[in-house]
């Protein structure tokens, strides 16, 4: 089982016409879903508002495939993200999270469970809920596969030395770390995006992952380093990109029968990087978050 801790929320997408559309959204919330569309046994683990927008994002959960025993129904309103499409279809962000459900997460240590557990986004910055899955990652079992993506939102980050240093305490528990070059400009500002990555090494995980766009995928890990490249596409947008590599990478690593063992092969990584691209690839041809079902990939794909 995967547990997927963090965020929910409506994005309100807006094209450069003004045109505007809620989708259903949250990094985590998206890379729930993709795992549960992947075939993939994964719970979710966040707070859903009651109101209509919750009750949205619960059901769609559930016709994903999401195992719901991880959600929190709370009395606030849904929080909201405006993303705001440029001409090339690349999103910006901007949040509107006071006194919504999102942050509202209070769970222990003790109270998620998951052969792997997933985390990052908002989860590492909106309080009281960063605190709780901050002491879930320091707590994880070692047999425990514990996966991070880091995926900087500097828009409402207002303690940013605060920021870093919970992320590199999560990154000294963490397995495999994700980042992209921009989150790595933020975390690292003026530091050679590789060399950022390696100072994330040095912390404690086996394998960071620097993904660049279409530039390929940096596998920076303790047996070495690999450039993973990505088959160019039409983009749509952007949107849950990131998320749905985070959701092949998980679903290729359990499907392939692998456990914590396996992150000190670097072909392994690499597959799993491989096959992550591919989800990815999918989801930005499509407006909005919208991974796609295992029926839609080869049938070796985890091959």
């Amino acid at each position: 089982m995967i547990s997927v801790i963090g965020e929910a929320l409506i994005d309100l997408v807006i094209t450069p016409d003004g045109a505007v559309e809620a989708k259903l959204g949250g990094a985590p919330f998206n890379t729930a879903r993709a795992c549960g569309r992947l075939g993939v046994d994964v719970r979710f683990v966040g707070a859903l508002s009651v109101d209509r927008f919750g009750s949205m994002l619960a059901e769609q959960l559930d016709a994903d495939g999401v195992e719901p025993s991880g959600l929190d129904r709370v009395g606030m309103p849904t929080t909201l993200a405006a993303a705001e499409l440029d001409d090339g279809g690349t999103a910006s962000y901007r949040f509107y999270i006071e006194g919504t459900s999102a942050p509202a997460l209070k769970v222990g240590p003790g109270d998620v469970s998951g052969d792997v557990l997933f985390s990052g986004g908002l989860g590492l910055v909106l309080e009281p809920m960063a605190t709780h899955v901050e002491a879930i990652i320091e707590s994880a079992a070692p047999e425990q596969l514990v996966v991070v993506d880091v995926n900087c939102r500097p828009l409402i980050i207002t303690d940013r030395e605060a920021y870093v240093a919970r992320v590199d305490r999560v990154a000294r528990r963490a397995d495999v770390v994700k980042v992209s070059d921009e989150d790595l400009a933020f975390l690292r500002p003026g530091v050679d995006p590789l060399h950022a990555a390696r100072e994330l090494l040095d912390l404690g995980p086996e394998v960071v992952l620097v993904t660049t766009g279409g530039d390929g995928v940096h596998v920076v890990s303790l047996a070495g380093e690999r450039t993973v490249p990505v088959v160019p596409v039409e983009a749509v947008d952007t949107i849950g990109a990131g998320d749905s590599f985070g959701a092949g990478f998980l679903a290729w690593w359990v499907e392939s029968g692998l456990g914590i063992d396996g992150v000190a092969d670097t072909d392994a990584i690499v597959a799993a990087v491989r096959a992550a691209n591919i989800v990815a690839g999918i989801v930005v041809t499509r407006r909005g978050a919208d991974p796609p079902w295992r029926s839609e990939l080869a049938a070796d794909w985890s091959h």
